[in-house]
């Protein structure tokens, strides 16, 4: 392999908790909430899919349907789909939406995966490009430098910034031609088997993780160094 590209979300960081996510925009508002009714928020900002990055819908609402299907292909799509869910939890604050969303751009809110900086620097010790490829409606470039992994990283291929969204394989095709490499030749890492998936279209080959808690999947990215030869 000569590449190697790897999925965001689920792959090389993790979304903090739903209840942390709330608490922290709460606290940031100077609202207080009994620990019950916090807890009872947060679990149904869960059930609804309303944290980006977390569980999916548990019901999709029907007027949401379409946005949710195109979310990550423009900013502002992203954020009326993810806002649109969120709403249909009763907040404090209607403001507290708006606050949710942006909380989940910020670094605090992501984790990268215990064994992140150690896969991507054996590959760059190995010469071997990295690119990111992610469905998403928001810049997270900002995300891997707080944590020390831009260094790691060539080129950053973005749904929103191209309007297309994995499973296309454009979206692959253009992280390929970033870093100049045959897909033939192109490792795909990723948590979503059909978003990801995507990749084997151009020929990539294709590897999938399980999205766990960081605590829970310590070394799950490790066999990409095997991989990749």
């Amino acid at each position: 392999m000569t590449a190697v590209l790897f999925d965001f979300s689920g792959t090389l960081f993790r979304i903090e908790s739903t209840a942390s996510w709330l608490r922290a925009v709460l606290d940031e508002a100077d609202i207080a909430l009994p620990e019950p009714e916090l807890a009872q928020a947060a679990k149904a900002l869960h059930v609804a899919g309303a944290l980006p990055g977390g569980a999916n819908p548990a019901q999709l609402p029907e007027e949401l349907a379409e946005v949710w299907r195109i979310r990550d292909q423009s900013a502002e799509l992203h954020r009326a789909a993810y806002t649109g869910l969120s709403r249909r939890v009763p907040l404090p604050d209607p403001g507290l939406h708006d606050a949710l969303y942006d909380r989940h751009r910020t670094p605090a809110a992501w984790t990268p995966y215990p064994d992140a900086a150690e896969v991507l620097y054996g590959l760059c010790e190995r010469g071997i490009g990295i690119g990111v490829v992610s469905n998403i409606g928001w810049d997270l470039r900002p995300v891997f430098r707080e944590h020390g992994l831009d260094r790691f990283v060539d080129a950053y291929v973005l749904s929103y910034e191209h309007g297309i969204q994995k499973p296309d394989p454009r979206l692959f095709a253009t992280a390929c031609e970033a870093l100049e490499v045959d897909p033939r030749e192109t490792l795909m890492v990723g948590d979503d088997r059909r978003a990801d998936g995507g990749a084997a279209a151009l020929g990539c080959r294709v590897h999938l993780v399980d999205p766990l808690p960081t605590a829970e999947r310590p070394d799950g990215l490790r066999p990409v160094l095997d991989l990749a030869g």
